[in-house]
């Protein structure tokens, strides 16, 4: 890109104040940082794409907060504290306009996070956005999703369903007449930080994962990593008065869609009986709610296939087959 320096300097240099643990930052090869002693250093990556993640007339600002938080949620999963950020970007051409709305979000929500901005690229092709985010979690505390064990409970934080109703409101015009349709496009570009929320799951809770591809898609990815098998009661699912009546009233339809909903960037996380009520106790000083969908199951041995990890109970009645073979596919950003 021409003039990729003064690029640089004009947008991206000079708004943030240097963290302390940061010797270099912007302006040489490499960035120089310092791990605290005692932590371990997290780190995640995430791109966003121009007519996959965002249309062309989506607000910078909301792509910019989206783009980012995608990132934060990662983090907050293992229960991390962000520190510092790199982003790479491409655009077809300078647009200076855009550049500037999508440079105030971004710089306002990782200076609300106390991530600094460390390095990064910017280059001429198809506009396309990645940031590589790192932060620090105390040595061997990082919530992962290998912990949970048979009789854990299963947890959700917020509400789910909202981004995927936003997209379709987005996707179709004729949505945007639908009950609270701009609500829940709000929702969908912006979620909720559970960074503080996840740090007081350290010690407490066995096993997390943001949800970004669905619930029914994350959740299997711990049960995966931990060997087990899971049930789901799809009527304690956390769904939004918003999101009933935008879908017309059914909370069925709400509750398929709960489960199936990406880029929601919520918690899922699991919680030992003997640690349920110290969450509890948490909970009552939470600014977040989070809602116990079910309990980690022993594995069957002898049907390990992915599709049947999850019983999913309604009432405490198993659901029908065909109810079932129609919420079992999750967010898959190659479908």
């Amino acid at each position: 890109m021409s003039g990729e320096f003064n690029l640089i300097d004009k947008y991206f240099a000079a708004r943030q104040p240097n963290r302390s643990d940061v010797q270099i930052a912007l302006g040489d090869d490499c960035a120089l940082l310092t791990v605290p002693q005692g932590y371990q250093l997290a780190v995640s990556t995430d791109t966003v794409v121009l007519g996959t993640h965002f249309l062309h007339d989506a607000d910078p600002s909301d792509v910019a907060y989206k783009a980012l938080m995608s990132n934060i949620s990662d983090l907050a999963a293992m229960g991390a504290t962000p520190a510092w950020l790199s982003m790479a970007i491409s655009m077809p051409e300078l647009d200076e306009a855009w550049l500037e709305s999508f440079c105030d979000s971004m710089f306002a929500l990782a200076d609300a996070h106390h991530l600094q901005l460390i390095g990064g690229d910017t280059t001429k092709g198809p506009l396309t956005i990645t940031f590589t985010i790192q932060g620090f979690v105390p040595y061997g505390q990082a919530l992962t999703r290998s912990g949970a064990k048979v009789g854990d409970w299963i947890y959700v934080s917020g509400t789910l369903g909202d981004s995927h109703a936003g997209l379709d409101a987005i996707l179709d015009e004729h949505n945007l007449i639908k009950p609270f349709a701009q609500t829940l496009i709000n929702r969908h570009f912006r979620a909720e930080s559970r960074v503080d929320f996840a740090q007081s799951l350290l010690g407490v809770a066995s096993s997390c994962i943001d949800i970004s591809d669905g619930l029914i898609s994350d959740i299997k990815h711990i049960l995966k990593a931990s060997c087990v098998n899971a049930k789901v009661h799809l009527d304690k699912l956390p769904i939004s008065s918003e999101l009933i009546a935008f879908y017309d009233g059914i909370e069925t339809r709400a509750h398929h869609v709960a489960l199936c909903s990406g880029e929601e960037y919520e918690l899922c996380f699991t919680v030992p009986q003997k640690n349920k009520a110290i969450f509890e106790a948490l909970q009552t000083r939470s600014n977040t709610q989070a809602h116990c969908i079910g309990q980690i199951i022993a594995r069957d041995e002898a049907n390990e296939s992915s599709t049947h990890l999850i019983k999913f109970l309604r009432n405490d009645a198993i659901i029908s087959n065909e109810e079932e073979a129609s919420i079992q596919q999750g967010f898959d950003h190659f479908n």
